[in-house]
């Protein structure tokens, strides 16, 4: 099978997703007033209502439509003021009731759009970016200094309630293939679900997992979800076809069902991209039909032929009536809106002067933004000159000790915007190297303590005194007049042997910095 890159060189991929995820943060179900608890005891909240028993009335949850609408309003959605629920036939066990209620073709809401910055290694997947030049645009991309941006529309957002948990006894990784039995837990059923489904806009792995991580983040903002993907509160479905180069015709889709991870959507994708190629190219036929990523054998696996709408034979539900949002109420949803991750980034970008690059990885997360804020607040008047250093402790120190520490949260660690602050100043300030201030955030964490303690203790203090380094580049040259000759005849890169020498009489503690002006500007 061929690489991706080497298939996208003569085919097109055309991706689109559907992106589901719960409303946690609520109390209660969607149609019904059990509780919502993950890891609960199996089948303790449930009810007639959630279980479909006959003459029970669903009632629909209030707070959980205006999840939704946040959700709309926040991905620039047209907000729909009549809408009316449906019932869509579902044929599995995990559903009692046997049919799902959700939302018919008119959707809370409707025709929105969120804009991906593509960068780095990410943007290598597109390669039809040759020729435009930065701000040119073509099809949905626009090119950008360090890569492009996407525009990708939103076809809808609807509203609708999750299925139950199945639990698979005796088969391979908890699957159905080869299970003795399986237990169903009715908690989950009923859950409030939003389902978010992009226009095919999507054209490379890389773009699809950028967009469920903007989502991602665009949701927890709003505090509508938990968007746990490890628990199964978000999750995804890839649909993914080929065309050649050039073609306008789309090509038989195939879906890949519950992503559960960004690694497994870009993973699952490329992988599906590379399998259809070589069967097109083998003269073979894509059949529409669902398919489950299978991490551990880095494979897609068929589960069943697409059902069609046809299957679902939707119909309006005759115990829930329209729904009619007024102007005034949704005036009341957008005043909740809070500063979302693309607001936050260029407020970032503007107040501290910070790259793009530097506030979006900001933004990822609501703790480092947090965090980052709250350095800010405490340097008070430098915080201009502060921000670009503490922006990089943030984004690769903090980061990077967090994804080693898988878990962790970063309020929970002695690491506190007053200690980063002042790692940030002893290094601004020459003194300790930036070397030494890897040194000194380690001992932070496993301490706990204050870096300034820290430098003390371990004697680290560099120095800055300009005479006393001076006198120690001078004894050094005398001491060395054969390599001083050799730099000077043309062998700089000796120059690295007078730092090492100057920093070894000075036990490390001398400013490497003033040490390279001073040797360079003796050495002539």
């Amino acid at each position: 099978m061929r690489k991706l890159e080497e298939v996208l060189e003569d085919w097109e991929a055309v991706i689109g997703l559907e992106i589901h995820a719960e409303l946690t943060t609520l109390d209660t179900k969607m149609f019904c007033g059990c509780k919502l608890e993950f890891g609960a005891e199996p089948n303790t909240h449930t009810c007639p209502v959630c279980l479909g028993m006959p003459g029970a009335l669903p009632v629909p949850n209030r707070a959980a439509i205006e999840s939704i609408v946040l959700a709309g309003l926040a991905t620039n959605c047209d907000i729909e003021k009549h809408s009316m629920f449906y019932r869509k036939t579902y044929m599995y066990p995990d559903m009692s009731k046997n049919y799902q209620t959700t939302q018919g073709p008119v959707a809370f809401c409707m025709r929105g759009h969120l804009d991906l910055d593509v960068d780095g290694a990410a943007a290598k997947e597109r390669i039809d970016l040759d020729g435009l030049d930065v701000g040119e645009s073509r099809g949905n991309v626009t090119r950008t200094e360090t890569g492009y941006t996407a525009h990708v529309g939103i076809t809808r957002i609807h509203m609708e309630e999750d299925a139950g948990k199945m639990v698979h006894i005796g088969g391979g990784e908890g699957r159905i293939a080869g299970a003795t039995h399986s237990l169903v837990d009715y908690n989950r059923a009923g859950t409030p679900l939003t389902e978010l489904v992009t226009e095919p806009d999507l054209r490379t792995p890389e773009e699809a997992r950028l967009f469920m991580q903007k989502l991602r983040q665009i949701y927890l903002a709003l505090g509508i979800s938990d968007c746990s993907m490890e628990e199964g509160s978000m999750r995804c479905d890839g649909n993914v076809s080929l065309r050649r180069r050039g073609a306008k015709e789309f090509g038989v889709k195939t879906e890949l069902k519950n992503m559960n991870s960004f690694k497994n959507l870009h993973d699952g994708l490329a992988y599906e991209i590379c399998r259809q190629a070589e069967v097109l190219e083998e003269g073979g036929q894509i059949f529409q039909e669902t398919r489950h990523w299978d991490p551990s054998a880095k494979r897609t696996i068929v589960m069943r032929v697409k059902e069609t709408a046809d299957d679902y034979r939707l119909f309006p539900d005759p115990d829930l009536a329209p729904y009619d949002l007024t102007d005034e109420w949704i005036d009341s949803v957008r005043a909740k809106l809070p500063e979302l991750p693309d607001q936050k980034a260029a407020r970032f970008e503007d107040a501290f002067g910070l790259s793009a690059y530097d506030a979006r990885h900001l933004v990822e997360h609501r703790a480092t933004a947090d965090f980052f804020e709250a350095c800010m607040e405490l340097a008070g008047a430098d915080a201009a000159k502060l921000a670009k250093p503490v922006a990089n402790l943030v984004i690769n120190d903090v980061t990077a000790y967090l994804n080693a520490h898988e878990g962790v949260q970063l309020a929970d660690t002695p690491l506190t915007p007053a200690r980063a602050l002042a790692l940030v100043r002893l290094t601004a300030e020459d003194a300790i190297s930036s070397k030494q201030a890897k040194e000194v955030f380690a001992a932070v964490l496993d301490e706990d303590k204050d870096p300034a303690a820290i430098v003390e203790e371990r004697g680290m203090k560099q120095v800055s005194d300009t005479g006393a380094i001076e006198a120690v580049v001078d004894a050094v040259l005398a001491a060395n007049p054969d390599k001083v000759a050799q730099y000077q005849g043309g062998k700089t890169g000796l120059i690295g042997f007078f730092v090492g020498q100057c920093m070894k009489e000075m036990r490390g503690q001398g400013n490497p910095k003033l040490i390279n002006e001073l040797l360079a500007k003796k050495l002539g």
